[in-house]
């Protein structure tokens, strides 16, 4: 067994202010950078207060390992045509990825391993050597929040890093395929921010759901799809099935150039 590196990222000041996100993320030069900064935030006192304390804790099947205890930096290339959305990292994570330490993850990389998309079936430890074609996870809110719930002001708060995020994909943004209701409400406003033309009355979440914003001065055509999110509650109940999300995603990589 590798054990995660996680090893803390020089201290960034004003990171513990609440306004440390929108002042910096949007000066990012670069996806490396912006990951960089994200896993350096403290702007929400109960969510650094949790990741820590989960962290310290560890759950006893990982007593062995390394947690990342930090904010969760988005995962793909540069180059990415899909981004996939989710709610927030898992608490239990030991990879510094997002998607991992959970069934979730577990389930949402068979998934992309099956159409190509990832080279591994698997995220379990941060030497492993995943790879993604073409995708690019992240979410609204970047540290694990207690009982998987973010309140309001946390993902307000978080917003900007999701904006920059976005921002530095959209030359190359084809598709996004969202995983629950949250984010899908969560990503609303942040497209509508950034020039896409939203329907009205904006569109409501469904698995299934396929949104094409078009084209603007500012902004190519965007494709938004949705799917449930695949929680243990989802999948367990047979909400979601892996043919119901491996459908979803191989649409988006087909709109995203990534034949599958």
């Amino acid at each position: 067994m590798v054990e995660a590196e996680a090893a803390d990222p020089d201290p960034v000041p004003g990171a513990e202010d609440p306004g440390f996100p929108a002042y910096h993320a949007s000066r990012s030069g670069g996806l490396a950078e912006l990951d960089l900064r994200v896993s350096g935030c403290r702007a929400c006192p109960r969510l650094v207060a949790w990741r820590e304390e989960v962290a310290e804790g560890k759950r006893a099947a990982f007593r062995d390992w390394e947690y990342w205890g930090r904010p969760v930096p988005g995962f793909g290339p540069p180059d990415a045509t899909v981004a996939v959305v989710g709610l927030a990292p898992a608490a239990h994570d030991r990879t510094g990825r997002m998607f991992t330490g959970d069934a979730t993850g577990d389930f949402l990389f068979v998934a992309l391993h099956a159409l190509g998309l990832a080279s591994q079936p698997t995220s379990v430890d941060a030497g492993d050597g995943l790879t993604l074609r073409g995708v690019r996870l992240t979410s609204p809110v970047h540290c694990a929040p207690p009982a998987n719930r973010p309140t309001p002001a946390e993902r307000d708060t978080c917003r900007p890093w999701l904006a920059a995020e976005l921002e530095l994909l959209s030359p190359g943004l084809r598709a996004v395929v969202v995983l629950g209701g949250f984010g899908w409400q969560a990503l609303l406003p942040v497209l509508a921010d950034a020039g896409w033309r939203l329907p009205r009355p904006r569109p409501a979440f469904a698995h299934g759901a396929h949104v094409v914003l078009p084209a603007t001065e500012r902004r190519q055509e965007l494709h938004l799809l949705g799917s449930y999110h695949p929680s243990q509650r989802n999948t367990f109940t047979g909400r979601l099935t892996m043919p119901m999300l491996t459908e979803v995603l191989r649409e988006a990589a087909g709109i995203g150039g990534l034949g599958t």
